[in-house]
């Protein structure tokens, strides 16, 4: 069990210390209550033109001069490095949803690990928004309205089965796998529904549907640790 550090009953935005555009940035800014960075996020935020309630993280990489600018109430240090800060952020905050930006783009190996922290916190619900995608774990039933022939993918993190409706090609009967078969490049034909037997699956979508994303990850069921 981890300690929670921030709670809300509306979505928080998370920022990362890593690709973010700062116009995206400062209008998501105007449209959260609460926002929290990750280690050298802070600096983002601050750049931005905001202020973070919290910043969680080992503190290895947020600069002297931001340090020195917030409060040091707001700033919360866990020195353990068998996690990332992306991890020791989502693990620390109970809210409906969290939106991150700042966790996709510039090093694969950062995206990588984020995406193995959407299926460790599965019951955190969470969407990553970078450049041209948004991101999320799937959760156990999503229904979403989007324009036919929009794209929509599909990543297993581990062997996953599921079902769908108004997916050009359907899901039904098939086990995917990360050695095996994937589900990228698909699209849709009508209504979506979504429906997953675990929480091992990503979701990869157009960015422009972030806002549509968080309102049906906020609507439908969450997964149980």
């Amino acid at each position: 069990m981890f300690d929670v550090i921030v709670r809300s009953e509306e979505p928080i935005l998370l920022v990362g210390g890593g690709d973010v555009d700062n116009d995206s940035l400062r209008a998501a800014l105007s449209r959260f209550r609460c926002i929290v960075a990750a280690d050298s996020g802070a600096d983002s935020v601050l750049k931005a033109g905001g202020m973070p309630d919290a910043v969680i993280g080992d503190m290895d990489s947020i600069s002297r001069a931001t340090r020195e600018a917030l409060d040091p109430r707001v700033l919360h240090e866990i020195t353990e490095q068998d996690s990332t800060d992306f991890d020791k952020c989502l693990r620390s905050i109970d809210a409906p949803l969290v939106v991150a930006m700042g966790f996709l783009g510039q090093r694969v190996d950062h995206e990588l690990a984020a995406f193995t922290v959407l299926a460790r916190r599965s019951d955190r619900p969470c969407i990553l928004i970078g450049r041209e995608d948004v991101v999320a774990l799937c959760p156990p039933v999503l229904n979403l309205e989007m324009p036919r022939g929009t794209r929509v993918s599909l990543w297993p993190l581990a062997n996953v089965t599921g079902r769908s409706t108004g997916l050009h090609w359907p899901i039904d009967g098939i086990t995917f796998a990360p050695d095996a078969l994937a589900g990228t490049s698909n699209h849709v034909d009508g209504p979506l529904e979504i429906a997953m037997d675990a929480p091992s699956m990503l979701l990869i979508l157009p960015v422009d549907f972030s806002d549509a994303l968080s309102r049906a990850i906020m609507a439908g069921p969450r997964w149980v640790s």
